[in-house]
């Protein structure tokens, strides 16, 4: 089945506004020449958005966001809600991203949390899940990763599973260097397509746009993207570097 392919980049929290003006205009200049075929999203920090959202306004490039909070609004000091960033033109939100889980304890109830809050006002999710190095080298990792699929996944109805991207990111290779061969990888989104098929039926889990994370470059996205099982990528310090992320982008086309 034919998936249309989404490049996300995170920024995590790197640059000041400045820094990434300067970046976006290279990717914007570099963009208009390439003409991808993809879908691009771009995640920067919170204090870019707006900034962004002008400079974005008539691109292809989808505005996201780095995290969201499950409350619409109150007394949640230091939170931003999914009103605040549908204001400024967020399309999509990165939801237990795996240095949330660790940093910060968010848990797949969490995330479900906040899934429905942000589908309910028409933002898309790419909800995280992944392993530990621990996990993979005692072999529960499959064991984690249904898991945390199935305590969201399952409890969302079908007509909503469309509107969600899933990234698989292995915990071992985020920052670290180390990337899941295109094998491993391509296992591991064959197998959540399963758990997802087993609930809603194997269509809405072979329809299901999954995305791998982890140290994705230059030199290993075109080998990952071949695979039959991978959507895309998220991206995280490549997409700080344009020529990089460009050629990211033109190995998805």
């Amino acid at each position: 089945m034919k998936r249309p392919k989404l490049i996300a980049g995170n920024w995590k929290m790197n640059t000041t506004v400045l820094e990434g003006l300067k970046t976006l205009d290279a990717l914007l200049q570099g963009l208009s020449k390439q003409n991808p075929k993809v879908q691009v999203a771009l995640a920067p920090p919170y204090t870019h958005l707006s900034d962004f959202q002008k400079k974005l306004k008539g691109s292809s490039i989808c505005l996201a966001a780095q995290n969201v909070s499950d409350k619409l609004n109150g007394a949640y000091t230091g939170e931003v809600s999914v009103l605040m960033l549908k204001e400024l033109g967020v399309r999509k939100v990165i939801i237990a991203h795996s240095e949330r889980r660790q940093y910060y304890g968010e848990t797949n109830d969490s995330a479900l949390e906040k899934i429905k809050v942000v589908l309910k006002h028409e933002i898309y999710p790419i909800y995280c899940v992944g392993e530990s190095l621990e996990d993979r080298e005692s072999g529960h990792h499959f064991e984690v990763v249904e898991e945390q699929v199935t305590s969201v996944l399952y409890k969302l109805s079908e007509e909503k599973l469309p509107k969600i991207t899933i990234a698989y990111e292995p915990v071992w290779a985020i920052g670290t260097g180390k990337t899941a061969t295109p094998e491993q990888a391509d296992e591991m989104h064959a197998f959540i397509r399963d758990v997802v098929g087993k609930r809603f039926g194997d269509d809405l889990g072979a329809q299901l746009q999954i995305l791998y994370g982890g140290s994705v470059n230059a030199a290993n996205a075109a080998s990952l993207l071949a695979m039959p099982h991978i959507d895309g990528a998220l991206v995280g310090g490549a997409s700080l570097k344009p020529e990089e992320f460009l050629t990211i982008i033109q190995s998805a086309g």
